[in-house]
């Protein structure tokens, strides 16, 4: 008779609300990655109708008073001047040479000071692009 029992009881077990729970955390997991941000800078990136879904090996921050700020994959921007900046880039070209940098620069520094770090760039054989922001043209 208990035997019985026990085998009733393990027919009526049903996997639905495990699938249900399992669902719900993927749900969740999948919208809460998408508010991962990769730096606390404040940059305010130009506009452009072209973006690129390649992941850059090192990114340069130029804000809008013109402080340069230099980080390696993920990492924490940290604030560097000129002469290490070229040190910085060239040891992380090394690091990873099919990597590319990302430059993002705030649409409020002039142009040439933009231009000055790509040409800089371009002097030493790095692969630096600038970052935008997608434009919502419609």
């Amino acid at each position: 008779m208990a035997l019985k029992r026990q085998n009733d009881m393990m027919s009526m077990f049903s996997m639905a609300s495990m699938t249900d729970v399992i669902f719900l955390l993927l749900i969740f997991f999948m919208v809460t990655s998408t508010f991962v941000f990769p730096t606390a800078l404040e940059v305010n990136l130009p506009q452009s109708s072209q973006q690129t879904a390649l992941k850059p090996g090192a990114r340069v921050y130029i804000d809008k008073e013109q402080q340069v700020y230099a980080s390696f994959g993920d990492s924490e921007p940290q604030p560097i001047d000129r002469d290490a900046l070229l040190a910085f880039l060239q040891l992380t070209q090394q690091q990873s040479p099919d990597s590319y940098i990302a430059l993002y620069a705030d649409q409020e520094v002039p142009y040439g000071r933009v231009v000055e770090m790509l040409e800089m760039s371009s002097r030493n054989n790095l692969k630096m692009v600038l970052a935008t922001h997608p434009s919502h043209k419609k």
